[in-house]
């Protein structure tokens, strides 16, 4: 059966597609290959956003911009000839939180939730916090898509570097069961029970930990963790159903799942855990892009004739523009056997997935940093390179 061909630019020229999600392991292009259908979707006629959560300045430099930040910023220099424009951005964690807390929180309590120390320190290191802001922001984008301030009619995400690539999926989940868990019950009862009474529940909780930990609780941190279980209260209610409806977005028509991998076997796999993770849940998934696949262009020569060749040419003890041309026979046989080995395991990929659309992208070679570089690979994802 003949793998299918996974065509970008049909979804790229879909009106109906609102939303494209680039999502695999770490180090697979997910950055590159999302800027590259951005800037060919915006070429295309398309208004664009493209967020970003990847921490290097890879999109920055590669789209012309001096930084990225957390409010999406114009990319200029594209094709504008069929109307389209481009906007990026890249996700400030601890800024998003910041904004949701001023956005539902009167500015008195605002003020004491930023200041707190447990808030920054959740708000900044808890597990999962990036990928559930990540969530926010999307939600955010969709909300305010089409209007003077955010013209975009398509927000293509470029998901976190995790070490799991399902953990933006699983982020509203891991947040529910944070907020639900006995901790956070615990922590939460001095602020429904007044006097005493509340003070015994907190004490009870707090013996739970070590003795030097409870020497360290004195009274103003005590009022800290009050303040933000107040917060707990009052806010994270609201973040887990917008995270619930981000969700569901996600799941809905106008949304398309790309999945990025590189051509090596763990790669692969994982991508294979996301695949079937997203039919699992019923999230609409577009295709694979397999990233950085060896190709060579003299491919009439095998291997195994080019390493016979070269060891013809070590043992005649020629000059040494033969030792020269031995190395490129040896160095041609080990990329033919890399492309070949690259191929196979995409093959495999296939074949444990028969009918979801594939396209494989060359590798560069050289570094992408600049329009010109992103519109190569954007030729590459839709075969026209």
């Amino acid at each position: 059966m003949k793998t299918p061909l996974l065509d970008v630019d049909t979804l790229i020229d879909d009106p109906g597609v609102g939303i494209l999600v680039c999502c695999g392991a770490g180090g697979v292009g997910k950055t590159t290959t999302a800027a590259a259908i951005g800037l060919r979707a915006a070429e295309a006629g398309r208004h664009v956003v493209v967020l970003t959560i990847d921490p290097a300045l890879r999109l920055a430099q590669s789209l012309g911009l001096t930084e990225l930040d957390n409010t999406p910023r114009p990319v200029h220099g594209i094709d504008e000839t069929n109307g389209g424009s481009l906007h990026a951005m890249m996700l400030d964690m601890k800024r998003t939180f910041d904004e949701v807390v001023i956005a539902h929180s009167e500015p008195d309590k605002a003020e004491q939730i930023l200041a707190n120390p447990f808030y920054q320190a959740v708000s900044s290191s808890f597990a999962g916090t990036q990928e559930y802001m990540a969530m926010e922001k999307l939600g955010q984008l969709k909300a305010a898509s089409g209007t003077p301030e955010a013209p975009w009619d398509l927000i293509v995400v470029d998901t976190p570097p995790s070490r799991s690539a399902l953990d933006f999926l699983d982020a509203p989940n891991r947040l529910g069961s944070f907020l639900d868990g006995r901790f956070i019950r615990l922590m939460t009862a001095p602020a429904k029970v007044s006097g005493r009474a509340g003070l015994k529940v907190f004490g009870f909780g707090v013996q739970l930990v070590s003795s030097t930990m409870t020497k360290i609780l004195g009274g103003q941190m005590l009022q800290d963790l009050e303040t933000f279980v107040s917060a707990l209260e009052t806010m994270f209610g609201g973040f887990r159903e917008r995270a619930d409806q981000t969700y569901r977005l996600l799941s809905q028509q106008g949304t398309s799942f790309i999945v990025v991998a590189a051509p090596e076997r763990d790669a692969l796999r994982e991508a294979s855990f996301f695949v079937d993770r997203l039919e699992a849940d019923g999230m609409p998934l577009a295709g694979l892009v397999v990233n950085r696949v060896g190709h060579v262009t003299a491919s009439g020569l095998t291997p195994a004739r080019a390493l016979s060749l070269a060891e013809t040419l070590e043992e005649s003890g020629g000059p040494k523009s033969a030792t020269n041309a031995a190395g490129v026979l040896r160095l041609h046989a080990a990329l033919v056997k890399t492309a070949e080995r690259q191929r196979a395991l995409a093959e495999r990929f296939s074949r444990a997935h028969p009918g979801i659309p594939v396209v494989q992208v060359p590798a560069l070679s050289r570094d992408v940093h600049d329009l010109d570089n992103l519109r190569e690979v954007g030729d590459a994802l839709t075969g026209a390179a």
